[in-house]
């Protein structure tokens, strides 16, 4: 058994909470949505997912610190922090679009240590912790092992990436187009959804300039349980700070990647 057992169970019951309360207000009419100073939408049910979730931990871990995207942080009286985004792809969202999800992520000294992400759009979880491999299902008594593909020439590559105006202003956007044109097929499924399918060996690459903390750490430990890589494009290990760019492959063409978006393959 894993060191982390209960707390995967635990990030499962919050994810059951979560999806609830997501589920029941996808599509809703009168869901209410409002621009957050940055002028990112946040949905009544962003916050009503954050503050279940909260609640939860509470309860089961009171002494672990939590960091959510909605109402910030709390301190810890340890090592351990939570970090939770309630609806990670929130346009999608407010739109109908169903590829949305709770991303739940357990840190010790600053790394991802467990993770799962829940997207009940979807009818599927994905979830890892350190030493035990990442799972994939419709909830935790029905997953399945998960990994990265093979490939290792990126002409056969398939590469999912974030806007290219993000890429745009990140000063990297002839880069990447020059990626897309050098992959074999290039998409921009957005959001959690790419770092997933390339922990399922669906894709190959996915690429990302810029994100917060909540939107990467539940991801780290996914991708690298399924046996990818996941490091900023300087290649330090992701997260690397509070705004974190993110490339992850299945291991064998992060090298090159890293080389071909203007930095060299970490040491």
């Amino acid at each position: 058994m894993t060191g982390y057992a209960d707390d995967l169970a635990l990030a499962h019951r919050l994810a059951d909470a979560a999806d609830a309360i997501s589920a029941a207000r996808f599509r809703a009419l009168d869901l209410r949505v409002e621009s957050k100073p940055d002028l990112t939408p946040v949905s009544d049910a962003d916050t009503a997912v954050e503050r279940a979730i909260r609640a939860l931990l509470a309860e089961h871990r009171p002494d672990d610190g939590l960091l959510g995207e909605e109402y910030g942080a709390t301190p810890a009286a340890g090592t351990r922090q939570w970090v939770v985004d309630p609806i990670d792809g929130t346009k999608n969202f407010v739109r109908g679009v169903p590829i949305w999800a709770t991303l739940i992520a357990l840190l010790e000294d600053g790394r991802p240590v467990a993770g799962l992400v829940s997207a009940p759009a979807l009818g599927r979880r994905w979830w890892a912790a350190r030493g035990t491999g990442a799972y994939a299902g419709p909830d935790a008594s029905r997953g399945e092992p998960i990994r990265v593909s093979g490939v290792t020439e990126l002409a056969d590559a398939s590469l999912c990436y974030s806007s290219l105006g993000g890429w745009e202003d990140a000063g990297r956007l002839e880069p990447v187009l020059q990626l897309m044109r050098d992959t074999w097929r290039s998409r921009a499924y957005g959001d959690f959804y790419g770092y997933m399918l390339l922990a399922e060996g669906a894709l190959d690459v996915m690429i990302e300039p810029e994100l917060s903390l909540w939107d990467v750490a539940a991801l780290v430990p996914i991708v690298t349980e399924a046996g990818g890589t996941f490091t900023d494009l300087a290649g330090r290990p992701a997260p690397a700070g509070a705004e974190n760019s993110a490339v992850a492959s299945n291991g064998v063409l992060h090298p090159d990647i890293l080389h071909r978006l203007g930095q060299p393959a970490a040491r």
